[in-house]
């Protein structure tokens, strides 16, 4: 992830001491965007009941800290970080679902605003 995130122009993304002011925190594992290079995807909650796969405009953020790995049960590192993304800015939010007639989501509450504002209480989304 570092390195991908070095490889961006510095206007995008500027090394600070911590987070800037006006930005909300997600945490989860960052892929970069297969066609879009100015764009990010972060696996959000990748081993919870629940993952979802957001994607952002690298322009939007604004603070990057790598987090210690989860694990999972065959005892493989998932590395994971958290991104400060500038509030106002605009992302997607991508849901898994069954294919059915009706569709059948996933996560049955529908709640994605409860869901991913759970993780600014808490501090960690995981």
């Amino acid at each position: 992830m570092s390195t991908y995130l070095e490889t961006l122009p510095l206007n995008h993304i500027v090394k600070r001491s911590g987070p800037p002011e006006n930005t909300v925190p997600f945490t989860g594992y960052p892929r970069s965007h297969h066609a879009e290079k100015d764009k990010l995807l972060l696996v959000y909650d990748p081993l919870g009941i629940n993952p979802a796969i957001m994607e952002f405009k690298v322009e939007d953020i604004l603070y990057v800290e790598e987090i210690p790995r989860a694990v999972t049960e065959s005892g493989a590192g998932i590395p994971l970080v958290k991104i400060w993304v500038r509030r106002g800015g605009r992302g997607v939010l991508l849901e898994p679902f069954e294919v059915d007639d009706p569709i059948q989501f996933i996560n049955k509450t529908r709640d994605s605003q409860g869901r991913l504002l759970l993780e600014g209480n808490t501090g960690t989304g995981i």
